[in-house]
């Protein structure tokens, strides 16, 4: 764990924040020397930060001991560079749990996960991220999707939480983001973080923007440094043009291919760094592969998003 605080360390990033995928052997054991080199790859690339096992790295299916693993390697190959965040999730106890397990493994921070399966109160759901904000030393951004959805007073109460830097948000309901930037902005003056958590969050990022939301997740990072790079960089410089290029001639056409299965979000991204020639290995169940047409597919908009990027030089 490096000394700098987490939350100075993403306030304006140099890159995108990186979610690698983690990689299985054929036999679908941890794979952690090809984890470990899709670690090296991206913070080489230009990631800002390493979000390891979160999401796209397949929090859920993975054991304790392959998360303490996992992130252990990632703090080993970023090597103080960048921040290493870790996910935590599933009931207040097993999300202690898992959060200690990172702090021991190095990690800089936590993002939580959703709590597993429950539909709970605001009251509940800040109590259960108040206990694991406690539970360690490690500064901790919460992830608000699916069943756990935010009043702009809960996120009040959670920016007032000690430990509590940020909020990402996987929900996508503008109007409540707005409502809850306003609400923290008057009632806990200071450097609160938001990230547009959304899936393939570079497409909905202008908007965030306009909302002052600047940090984004980007899993095309995971199989397409080079784009996600470009984007990041014209977004930060005001260049509408590249931005508007790549989105409509990249990213729209691979959001749209990832909306043509259940766990693409994950799935197709795993194997977009297979075609880039790292063999992570497939999914774990209950997510399922692409299909091979889809696969394709990927391969295509792969290839006209780089054509994109030289038409652009």
């Amino acid at each position: 764990m490096t000394s700098a605080p987490l939350a100075a360390r993403l306030q304006v990033p140099s890159g995108p924040l990186f979610f690698p995928v983690t990689a299985y052997g054929p036999d679908g054991s941890l794979d952690l020397d090809t984890y470990r080199a899709h670690v090296r790859r991206g913070v080489e690339a230009g990631a800002a930060a390493v979000f390891a096992c979160c999401g796209t790295g397949e929090f859920h299916a993975l054991t304790p001991e392959e998360f303490e693993a996992c992130v252990r390697a990632a703090v080993a190959e970023t090597a103080g560079r960048v921040p290493v965040v870790a996910g935590a999730g599933y009931g207040t106890a097993l999300a202690v749990r898992y959060a200690r397990l990172a702090e021991a493994a190095g990690a800089d921070g936590l993002l939580a996960m959703p709590p597993y399966l429950v539909l709970a109160a605001q009251e509940g759901l800040l109590r259960h991220y108040r206990e694991l904000a406690a539970a360690t030393s490690l500064p901790m951004i919460v992830y608000q999707r699916d069943n756990a959805v935010f009043t702009p007073e809960t996120v009040v109460g959670l920016a007032r939480t000690e430990g509590i830097v940020g909020l990402k948000d996987g929900l996508g309901d503008l109007d409540l983001m707005q409502r809850i930037v306003s609400a923290v902005r008057t009632e806990v003056p200071g450097d609160f973080l938001y990230f547009n958590g959304l899936p393939t969050a570079e497409q909905t990022q202008l908007a965030y923007r306009a909302l002052g939301v600047t940090l984004y997740s980007s899993a095309v990072f995971c199989f397409a440094p080079e784009i996600a790079l470009a984007f990041h960089r014209a977004l930060a410089a005001g260049d509408d043009t590249t931005v508007h290029r790549l989105l409509d001639g990249f990213y729209r056409p691979f959001v749209e291919l990832r909306a043509q299965g259940r766990g693409y979000a994950v799935a197709l991204v795993k194997a977009g760094v297979r075609l880039r020639g790292l063999d992570v290995g497939e999914v774990r169940p209950p997510l399922s592969e692409p299909s091979e047409d889809h696969v394709k597919q990927l391969a295509q908009v792969i290839e006209r998003g780089h054509a994109l990027l030289e038409e652009a030089r």
